[in-house]
């Protein structure tokens, strides 16, 4: 059964690399419809399979909704969701160069001669620039996963248990996905699970963002409170995915949108002064980290943390 086209993958291709995202015990697959784990109290918990994917949720603990999402056959709660930026937001929003570079760092520290990496994306129903690299290289198997289905998934999880065994992946994807979880602290500490030792992760974050993805949008970070996110990593790089350039014209956007009450007539009204971000270009890199529309950290797991002590020190903007 092919589940994915990214990658041909099958649920018995994947299935050694999965555990349960209720207890962290085997998963059993029939090879046709049922998928199973055993619960504490020895009763069987059985996973749905929706288009031919596991929808591996621990549902008492989501955010999703058993019954809903396999009425809804695992689609995306967000409407007419892209798979990529239209043409016309590519010239307005600019292309993510920041990725692209970093996914080429990635690639350079987990590629290991004559053997395969393994990296997990995710949130990965959609393929951000950056991590399209990532599905282009050889030598790298990719395994996604979101709380939808898609052409790009493998299965559908909820990132706060991610139904992946401890040390199984050599890096970590989370592009733009961590304003959109529960509890970030969570998530990071269920990246630092499922790496290996010495495993890198990359992750992009809203600083000085207005609100998207309706109901499913909860936290920013400054680059301080990323850092700190991702305490028990040792730190390769991080500073600004976008400035603040990128910051004003996106706040035009949306102070149009709102006087006159319509999204979509602001963005048009707005977009004629694109060139706000090109401030980005212009910012000195300490003012850029204290007025970031978004961040990145790339870093590797590792067997120590980040003292609360060290945090202060850290910053390196400018604002007092």
């Amino acid at each position: 059964m092919s589940i994915s086209k990214h990658s041909g993958q099958t649920i018995a291709d994947i299935m050694p690399l999965l555990q349960c995202p209720t207890t962290g015990k085997t998963l059993v697959w029939d090879g046709k419809r049922r998928c199973t784990s055993e619960a504490a109290d020895g009763q069987a918990i059985e996973y749905p399979v929706v288009n031919g994917q596991l929808v591996l949720v621990d549902f008492e603990e989501s955010i999703l909704d058993r019954s809903e999402t396999v009425t809804r056959e695992a689609a995306s709660v967000i409407e007419d969701r892209p798979e990529r930026k239209s043409f016309v937001k590519r010239i307005l929003l600019g292309e993510n160069e920041v990725a692209t570079k970093n996914a080429a760092l990635l690639l350079e520290r987990i590629r290991v001669k004559g053997e395969e990496s393994v990296v997990l994306i995710v949130c990965g129903g959609s393929i951000n620039v950056g991590a399209s690299d990532l599905y282009a290289a050889d030598g790298v198997r990719i395994i996604a996963f979101d709380i939808y289905s898609s052409a790009n998934t493998d299965f559908v999880a909820d990132a706060h248990a991610i139904p992946l065994r401890d040390n199984s992946v050599d890096a970590v994807w989370i592009q733009a996905v961590l304003e959109h979880v529960l509890t970030p602290a969570t998530v990071a500490d269920e990246i630092w699970r499922v790496l290996k030792p010495g495993g890198i992760v990359y992750a992009e974050t809203p600083f000085l963002q207005p609100v998207h993805e309706a109901g499913y949008d909860f936290t920013r970070f400054t680059e301080s409170g990323h850092r700190r996110l991702f305490r028990k990593f040792d730190l390769i790089d991080c500073g600004v995915v976008r400035g603040p350039g990128t910051v004003l014209f996106q706040i035009l956007r949306y102070a149009l949108g709102a006087a006159f009450g319509n999204r979509r007539l602001g963005s048009r009204i707005a977009a004629p002064f694109f060139w706000l971000r090109l401030f980005d270009r212009l910012a000195d890199s300490a003012h850029a980290r204290d007025a970031a529309s978004a961040t990145y950290f790339l870093g590797t797991r590792s067997d120590t943390r980040l003292r609360p002590r060290d945090m202060p020190g850290f910053h390196r903007g400018v604002r007092n």
